[in-house]
């Protein structure tokens, strides 16, 4: 039985492609961590996942799943991007019990984003390579930070997705909103639910237009318009959500329509 792995980027959403009657990949990279979770793996042929020593389709097999199996989720972690039953990820899901990872686009979990914690060693870094963007994740971090301000700013009231552009070096972002600019963002670039942001991330937002700001790091983003129309300056998710009663969608690399 052959897996045909997607050619992708290292943090983009994964998915495994079956040929003929394939066995689907799983994979195992780090220690698990804490507080676990449950799925139940489901594929539309039938077939069984297999377990992987890492989370790559090129990665070693070290077992399998059955379909219609309930498994027990320690941790998850980011891979390669596989489509699977449940859409396009590159979240891979760490199961002890089979001393491996699965890729989470065939575990029914109940939620888009990530159910358990990131396996330890989880790398977590924003990165522009093969954007094209102007500037750097460092560079539009200190943009941002430099930028800061209380005193009403015409150029940042009401155009979030704006202001991050920004901070990249662009003079427009080239998406009408917020929520326009997640929903063109490849999925390759982004990490549903994720909240564990690196500094330079874009983290979105849903709710009629939307929400952007950027990660400077620590849990802590810059934001406009949250303390007062027209400012720029520090917050938090769960400020936003609160705040504006936002529900959170992820983060992205800096992916911007402007020059895709």
């Amino acid at each position: 039985m052959s897996v045909v792995p997607v050619i992708t980027r290292r943090w983009a959403r994964v998915a495994v492609a079956i040929a003929g009657g394939a066995m689907l990949a799983l994979v195992s990279f780090a220690g698990p961590a804490s507080a676990a979770a449950s799925g139940t793996v489901h594929t539309d042929s039938g077939v069984s996942v297999t377990v992987r020593s890492g989370p790559h389709t090129s990665d070693s097999a070290v077992g399998s799943v059955a379909n219609g199996e309930t498994i027990s989720i320690d941790c998850q972690t980011y891979g390669d991007t596989v489509t699977g039953k449940y859409g396009t990820s590159n979240v891979w899901d760490h199961v002890a019990a089979k001393g491996g990872y699965l890729t989470d686009t065939y575990v029914y979990t109940g939620s888009d984003g990530l159910v358990a914690p990131l396996c330890s060693g989880t790398p977590t870094t924003c990165s522009t390579s093969g954007l094209g963007d102007p500037r750097t994740c460092a560079q539009a971090v200190s943009w941002a930070v430099s930028h800061e301000t209380t005193s009403y700013v015409a150029d940042y009231y009401n155009r979030c997705d704006h202001v991050v552009g920004l901070a990249y070096g662009f003079s427009a972002s080239g998406s009408y909103t917020a929520y326009d600019h997640w929903l063109a963002v490849p999925s390759q670039y982004k990490h549903t639910g994720d909240t564990n942001v690196p500094p330079g991330g874009l983290a979105f937002f849903s709710g009629g237009a939307g929400h952007v700001m950027i990660s400077i790091g620590d849990g802590k983003f810059v934001s406009n318009d949250i303390h007062g129309n027209g400012t720029l300056t520090e917050t938090t998710i769960s400020e936003i959500k609160n705040t504006w009663g936002k529900p959170y969608l992820g983060w992205t690399e800096p992916w911007f329509q402007a020059n895709h």
